[in-house]
C-alpha cells in the first residue's frame, strides 16, 4: 500500500472515531461509525491473502449489521421523544436494540464469534488497531446513554464474555486468536464498569488498550504467531523476553502490575453496591484467563526453541525495537502506584 493511501486510510478513520466521540446526533454519530469501517475494510484486506478476504468480508457483514441496527434504535427513539440527542433516551426496546448493537461492534458475547477469526485473518498491526482504536467510538456511545441502558443486561453479558473469553482461550495456539480471546473478557469487565461508574470505565478502557498495545507491539516485534514462536524470543532479545513475559501477568491481573487496577477498583465497587455473588464469579472468571497467560510466559521464559536459528548470538546485534514499546511498557508493568491519582471515589 503506498503511503498517500495508508495516510488517507488512517486519517478518515481517525476522523470517523473522532466525529461519534465528540458528537451528540444520532445521524452524526452514526456517519463517523460508517467512516470508521469503510476506512477499516482496505487495511485489513490489505495483504492480498483469501484468508485476510475473509476476514474483511466479516467485519464488514457484522459492523453493516452493527450499524444499521444502531440507526433503527436511533430513530425509533427519536419518533418516540421527539428529538435526535444521544443523552434523550425515553424508549427502553430502542436503548435494548442499541445495546446489542454496540455489543457486537465491541465483540461482546452473545455476538462475539466474529472476532477471533478476523483478528486471526488480519496482520499484527491490523488485529492491534481493531483491539485498541476501533473500541473507542462504541465505548462512547455506552458512556453517553448508560444511565439509560438495561443495566440486568449489561451486567450478564458482561459475565458471559468474562467466561467464555478465558473458557475458549483454553485450547488456542494461534497468538492473535488467544489476544482477541483475552480482548473478549477485557470487555466483560469494562462493560461491567460501565454500569457501575463511567471514570472507572474510562480508567479500564485506557489501561486496557496501553497492555494491550505492549502486547501486540511485543508479538510483532519478535514475529511470533504461534506458541511455538515464543521460544525463539531470546534470540531477539532477552529483554523484550523478560518485558513480555511481566506483560502477560499484567494482562492477567495480577499485582503488583498495572493490570491488577481495573480489576481491583471493580470488584471493590461491585463489593461496595453487595454484588457478591458477581464479585466471585468473575474472580472465578479470570482464572482460565490467567492460566492461558502464564501458560504464554511459561513458553516464552522457560523452553527451548525446537530448532536453532543459524545465527546462533542474533541478539548480540543491533534489533530495530519500535520506540512505542518505551512508553507503553513501562505503564503496562508500573503504574499501580498512580492509581490514588487516576482514580478518586
Amino acid at each position: 500500500m503506498s503511503p498517500t493511501t495508508w495516510t488517507l486510510l488512517i486519517t478518515t478513520l481517525s476522523t470517523g472515531t473522532i466525529i461519534t466521540m465528540a458528537s451528540h446526533h444520532w445521524l452524526l454519530a452514526w456517519l463517523g461509525l460508517e467512516l470508521n469501517t469503510l476506512s477499516m475494510l482496505p487495511i485489513i484486506s490489505t495483504p492480498h491473502h483469501p484468508r485476510a478476504t475473509e476476514a474483511a468480508t466479516k467485519y464488514f457483514l457484522i459492523q453493516i449489521t452493527a450499524a444499521t441496527l444502531l440507526l433503527f434504535a436511533g430513530t425509533w427513539n427519536a419518533w418516540t421523544s421527539g428529538e435526535w440527542a444521544i443523552t434523550n433516551n425515553t424508549n427502553h426496546v430502542a436503548m435494548t436494540m442499541m445495546t446489542m448493537a454496540i455489543m457486537a461492534k465491541l465483540a461482546l458475547a452473545p455476538v462475539h464469534a466474529w472476532y477471533p477469526e478476523v483478528i486471526q485473518g488480519s496482520t499484527m498491526t491490523t488485529a492491534l488497531i481493531i483491539s485498541t482504536w476501533q473500541k473507542l467510538a462504541p465505548m462512547t456511545f455506552l458512556l453517553l446513554t448508560t444511565n439509560h441502558l438495561p443495566t440486568n443486561l449489561m451486567l450478564m453479558c458482561g459475565l458471559i464474555s468474562t467466561l467464555l473469553g478465558g473458557w475458549t482461550g483454553l485450547n488456542q495456539t494461534q497468538t492473535r486468536k488467544i489476544m482477541a480471546l483475552s480482548s473478549i473478557a477485557h470487555m466483560g469487565w469494562l462493560l461491567i464498569a460501565t454500569t457501575i461508574d463511567p471514570a472507572l470505565a474510562t480508567l479500564t478502557l485506557i489501561t486496557y488498550m496501553i497492555m494491550t498495545t505492549s502486547m501486540f507491539l511485543t508479538l510483532n516485534q519478535m514475529n511470533t504467531k504461534t506458541l511455538v514462536d515464543l521460544p525463539t524470543a531470546p534470540s531477539h532479545s532477552q529483554t523484550l523476553q523478560i518485558t513480555a513475559m511481566i506483560t502477560l501477568m499484567s494482562l492477567g491481573g495480577l499485582p503488583p502490575l498495572t493490570g491488577f487496577i481495573p480489576k481491583w477498583l471493580i470488584l471493590k465497587e461491585l463489593t461496595t453496591y453487595d454484588l457478591l455473588a458477581l464479585s466471585i464469579l468473575l474472580i472465578l472468571a479470570s482464572l482460565p484467563s490467567l492460566f492461558f497467560y502464564i501458560r504464554m510466559a511459561y513458553i516464552a521464559t522457560l523452553t527451548a526453541a525446537p530448532t536453532t536459528t543459524h545465527n546462533k548470538h542474533k541478539w548480540r546485534f543491533k534489533s530495530n525495537l519500535n520506540p512505542t514499546l518505551t512508553m507503553t511498557l513501562p505503564l503496562t508493568i508500573m503504574a499501580l502506584p498512580l492509581t490514588p491519582v487516576l482514580y478518586t471515589n
